[in-house]
């Protein structure tokens, strides 16, 4: 499957950071994980630092796939508002869900703690109303945000102004954000867990999986066998090849980085990531070596040679939006891409067994725009379902939840 167009900056910065062997002998273990991206690598140590004897088998190689096109802005907030949310599934769903991303900020700060160059940094985001319409909608928004404890402060057009020289009618701003580099996070945590004796595969492409009463088997293409007693498919939008049930649309979306800008031209944005309300939206943030990170601009397509041909008219079109909201800057793209992600009709994620595969097999799936923050989420989930355990969001982040 290919997922991604031009030149992503992860890829290109970091290179091929390490090359674990393929498998090619049998073996056995606790939890099985397909896929070795940043979602696999989360759940991977989420298990291996509770006790649990991980493998990890990748296609490609290590954090290939989607996670080398993540722009890997960490938030709690979710493309569908929490009061579209609550309309949806109840207000304390709804509130459970943003309280869970919420806590999934600092988790995921704790999980790159000790790790060496993966540029976690907290971080503020500011929510920018793109039209006057959209004023009364997003104050409305973060009068429900503070309703269940959460950080939301709203900005009106003056001290947008003053503080961010930014011109529109107002704006959330809250202090519960991050970014980080999710391919050196992704190599970082695999890493870590080879030397807690847990084994990472690359170039070993899963075949079959037959799920059985107390374990499941697993054979590679190549032709070695895996016994576990749980298999995690993290395999990204390749998941829904694997169900039978269609349950999201994949989608593309473009991006480009910055050369450097001075610290002083970067401002306030040095600290804060910016999205706005239209759809689809442009978001940006700042790198550790003041770059910035700008993408948005998501559409329908999912034929690769078509987003191929995008990427380079989407990129300019980012850079005029850009400079629409940040006219003092002079930035200078350095290089491109476009990548595939996938879209749920709610904007939540799936975690966990479906009836199709029995109570064995887990599914993945962190779709939608904060797909990290849902992945630091997903272990924890996944954990408690292995370990047997109930998680207060297994049936609003389940499958439990579809028609």
């Amino acid at each position: 499957m290919d997922l991604k167009s031009g030149y992503p900056w992860w890829a290109v910065r970091n290179g091929l950071i390490h090359a674990f062997p393929p498998l090619e002998k049998d073996l056995r273990c606790d939890v099985l994980v397909v896929g070795g991206g940043i979602t696999g690598a989360l759940i991977a140590d989420e298990l291996s630092r509770h006790g649990h004897e991980v493998a990890v088998i990748e296609q490609r190689d290590i954090g290939w796939g989607s996670t080398a096109a993540s722009t890997a802005l960490l938030q709690y907030e979710i493309d569908t508002h929490l009061l579209e949310l609550a309309q949806r599934y109840g207000h304390d769903a709804a509130a459970l869900a943003y309280l869970a991303c919420a806590e999934a900020i600092p988790a995921l700060g704790d999980v790159a703690r000790g790790l060496k160059d993966v540029d976690f940094q907290r971080m503020d985001s500011l929510y920018l109303a793109s039209r006057a319409r959209d004023v009364p909608r997003l104050m409305a928004e973060g009068d429900a945000r503070r309703g269940i404890g959460l950080d939301a402060r709203w900005l009106d057009a003056d001290a947008l102004k003053e503080r961010f020289d930014v011109d529109a009618g107002g704006a959330l701003l809250t202090r519960q954000a991050a970014r980080v580099d999710p391919y050196r996070l992704t190599y970082a945590l695999l890493q870590r867990l080879r030397r807690r004796g847990g084994h990472v595969h690359d170039r070993t492409l899963l075949h079959t999986l037959t799920p059985g009463a107390r374990g499941v088997t697993a054979v590679t293409e190549a032709g070695a066998t895996i016994r576990a007693r749980h298999v995690v498919l993290a395999m990204g939008y390749a998941n829904q090849r694997w169900l039978n049930q269609r349950v999201a649309r994949n989608r593309s979306s473009y991006a480009f980085i910055t050369d450097p800008i001075d610290a002083e031209v970067l401002g306030q944005l040095r600290t804060t990531m910016v999205w706005e309300s239209a759809r689809p939206y442009l978001y940006l943030r700042a790198t550790g070596d003041q770059r910035l990170l700008v993408g948005g601009l998501d559409d329908a397509i999912d034929i690769p040679a078509r987003r191929d041909r995008r990427v380079d008219r989407k990129a300019a079109k980012l850079m005029k939006q850009l400079r629409h909201w940040f006219p003092r800057l002079d930035p200078v793209a350095a290089f491109s891409w476009g990548g595939t992600f996938a879209e749920t009709a709610d904007g939540l994620p799936f975690f966990g067994p479906h009836e199709q595969w029995g109570p064995r097999v887990h599914f993945a799936m962190a779709y939608g725009g904060n797909g990290i923050t849902y992945s630091m989420i997903g272990a924890q989930l996944l954990r408690a379902r292995i370990e047997r355990r109930k998680h207060a969001l297994d049936a609003l982040f389940g499958f439990e939840r579809l028609p």
